[in-house]
Order: C-alpha cells, then sequence, then structure tokens
C-alpha cells in the first residue's frame, strides 16, 4: 500500500509529493519546491522521522517552482534522478527561470534517467506508472498508482482547472487530448493529486471541470 503526504512550498504555492510503500519505506519525492533552508528541513525531517528511504526523485515537468529543491534533495540523498527528456531545455535554463522570479538556485545536473511511458517505477511491489501529457510543457509527465487508485498530475489537471498553456513548449489542444487520452480513460474513482491547490477525482473532473465538460 502507498501513502502520500503533500507540502505546500515556495511563493508559488507548489504541491510538493512525498509518496511511499508502507512495508518497505521505499519512497519517491515528486517535484520538489523547497525554496528555503525551512522548508527544505520541513521535507527532510519527515523523511527521516519516518524512516523513509528515498529511491527515486521525479520531476513531472521542468518549471522552476517544480524544480527549486532537487539540488538540496541530491545532495542529501543518493537518489535517482529522472525528469521528462523533453523538459531538458527548462532544466538547463534553471539559473534563468528563477532570476524572471527575483528568486536564485544553482545549475541543476542532468538526470539519471528520462522517464518513458514504458518506464515503471516500484516501490516495495507498489508499481508506478509513467502517462505522458505534453501540453503545459513539451514533456509533462503524470504519475499513475492503478493499485492505490492514485494519479499525481502534475500542472496538467487541477482541481476544476487544467494548466496554463502560454509558457514556453505550451500547446492548449495538445494539453487538452492529453487529458482525454490519458486521464479521463482512468477510472472515475480515481484520486488526482495537482501540483497546485487541492484533491479531486477523475469522475469529479469529468463533470465539474469548465475546461473539459464540452470536450468529453
Amino acid at each position: 500500500m502507498l501513502s502520500l503526504k503533500k507540502f505546500v512550498f515556495n511563493p508559488f504555492l507548489e504541491n510538493t509529493y512525498l509518496i511511499w510503500d508502507t512495508e518497505t519505506l521505499e519512497a519517491m519525492i515528486v517535484d520538489p519546491g523547497c525554496s528555503d533552508s525551512n522548508e527544505e528541513k520541513e521535507l527532510f525531517d519527515f523523511i527521516e522521522k519516518n524512516n523513509l528511504i528515498p529511491k527515486y526523485l521525479v520531476n513531472t515537468h521542468c518549471h522552476i517552482d517544480h524544480i527549486l529543491g532537487v539540488n538540496s534533495v541530491l545532495k542529501r540523498y543518493k537518489i535517482k534522478y529522472l525528469i521528462p527528456k523533453e523538459d531538458l531545455p527548462l532544466l538547463n535554463m534553471a539559473v534563468s527561470q528563477a532570476e524572471m522570479f527575483g528568486l536564485q538556485i544553482d545549475t541543476i545536473a542532468n538526470p539519471d534517467e528520462y522517464l518513458k511511458e514504458d518506464f515503471v517505477m516500484k516501490l516495495g511491489d507498489q508499481i508506478i506508472r509513467c502517462l505522458f501529457t505534453p501540453g503545459h510543457t513539451p514533456g509533462e509527465f503524470c504519475l499513475y498508482s492503478e493499485q492505490n487508485k492514485v494519479c499525481i498530475t502534475g500542472d496538467v489537471l487541477f482541481n476544476q482547472s487544467i494548466g496554463r498553456t502560454d509558457l514556453w513548449g505550451g500547446n492548449y489542444s495538445q494539453l487538452i487530448e492529453s487529458i482525454k487520452s490519458k486521464l479521463l480513460t482512468l477510472p472515475d474513482d480515481v484520486t488526482i493529486f495537482p501540483g497546485h491547490g487541492e484533491y479531486s477525482t477523475i469522475g469529479e473532473e469529468k463533470k465539474l471541470n469548465p475546461f473539459l465538460v464540452n470536450n468529453i
């Protein structure tokens, strides 16, 4: 069984997720947005007080609010780092992305591996699949656990909203197609955990999301 903990970090109120297998305590850190020492301490203290074993560090996409804590995580833990290959230019622009918002970040090392749709990550016996969902960025992925009926949707699908497409590499029609073909085809009782805001379910988004009700 998987457990999930949400942290809200940085000026963008970004959701950083920690998920782990309750038996082996193997863990995945998703989109670490911690932007100062207090936020880093909050994340690391939770991991260490609960004896979790970080195994993967994953960026669903590489906008600045989702990568601010990558360097601190890589420094703290021996961990496999994965991002979408198509978002590598964004990762390489980390310093300039931060400067646009008056923030600071050091250059981030290239990932160990790239996310792919046929790539399966395991925390204990729990399987996490990668769903390719471009549109908000050219390479964004969502992370889906069929066993636990949970999907981390990054900035693709929100509670009654969708990701913006007016940033570098954004494409509205591509985003809508990604949501329709990869997310709305999941069971209605799958809970979605987005990159900002509160959780929802696939069924609720089919009924209530104003960007989707006329596109299904």
